[in-house]
């Protein structure tokens, strides 16, 4: 069952490829995150060790990250247990064989072991290794049952498809968390984040990316929590920032906020499965 509890973004522009430069900085700014803004569970960049693009190919960003729990994770993982916090880690990370890189978000718990790990479904065209880039692709999306509730991840692109949070959402994900390094506009990443949280009844926890990656790229920060009637109940700016909400665990009471009209409609519970037969069927 979910309990109330304070769901804080934390966006810093890292250091391209310096691993442990980027992990010792994101353990001050987690310090800070638990300490100003009391925050229960903390929520990080995609590719927070390396930033997104790096220049390296499939093995020598292989070479360059380890497993997870490894040299990605272990000092967040002491960090995380010392301040009793959950923690969203992204990070690359080393598959089986060299050159198997996934785009992976790591849930530590308070304890400072890892509860989950999730593969990125929907690298973006520009990162799948079939397409050129680095990045495997991974093939399940699994929900994490933690003392704040039920946790379902996803990264980036993979916001920009329903059917993935949905997914995530019939499997009882209470919260969806969504690290990016999003580079289409402000209307796109508020308009998925709004819809992926209102389409399934969920919070969306979506922290993105800010400044410069090893590609001359920038990333426009603007992190937010939305609640499950799409209220943006936090939201940063385009400097490095920390932004929090309280997350109530019985949050879909009113069919809107400020109003007292209570909610009559359950778009999970609604689906009419008879008019989805082709769903799963190649297109383009």
């Amino acid at each position: 069952t979910m309990k109330e509890f304070i769901a804080a973004c934390v966006q810093i522009a890292v250091t391209p490829n310096d691993v442990q430069a980027n992990v010792d900085k994101g353990i001050v700014w987690l310090e800070r995150a638990v300490k100003e803004y009391e925050a229960e569970l903390v929520v990080f960049p995609e590719t927070v060790t390396t930033s997104f693009v790096t220049g390296l190919d499939a093995k020598a960003l292989w070479d360059l990250v380890d497993e997870a729990p490894g040299k990605i994770t272990r000092d967040v993982q002491a960090a995380a247990k010392s301040l009793g916090v959950h923690v969203v880690w992204p990070s690359y990370r080393r598959g089986p064989e060299r050159g198997v890189v996934y785009n992976s978000s790591i849930l530590i718990g308070p304890d400072g072991e890892i509860i989950g790990i999730y593969d990125k479904t929907h690298p973006f065209p520009l990162e799948r290794r079939d397409c050129g880039g680095w990045v495997t692709l991974g093939n399940r999306a699994d929900v994490f049952e933690t003392a704040l509730g039920s946790i379902g991840m996803i990264i980036c692109y993979d916001g920009d498809f329903p059917e993935l949070s949905r997914l995530l959402a019939v499997k009882g994900a209470e919260m969806i968390l969504r690290p990016s390094a999003l580079l289409r506009s402000f209307d796109i990443w508020k308009m998925t984040n709004c819809a992926r949280a209102y389409d399934n009844h969920v919070y969306i926890v979506a922290c993105n990316a800010i400044g410069p990656d090893a590609g001359g790229s920038y990333y426009f920060g603007h992190s937010m929590v939305v609640s499950p009637i799409a209220q943006v109940l936090a939201l940063a700016r385009g400097t490095e920032e920390i932004v929090a909400a309280v997350l109530d665990p019985d949050p879909i009471k009113t069919v809107t906020y400020g109003a007292r009209t209570p909610m009559i409609f359950d778009h999970v519970e609604d689906r009419n499965l008879a008019a989805f037969g082709v769903m799963l069927t190649p297109a383009r």
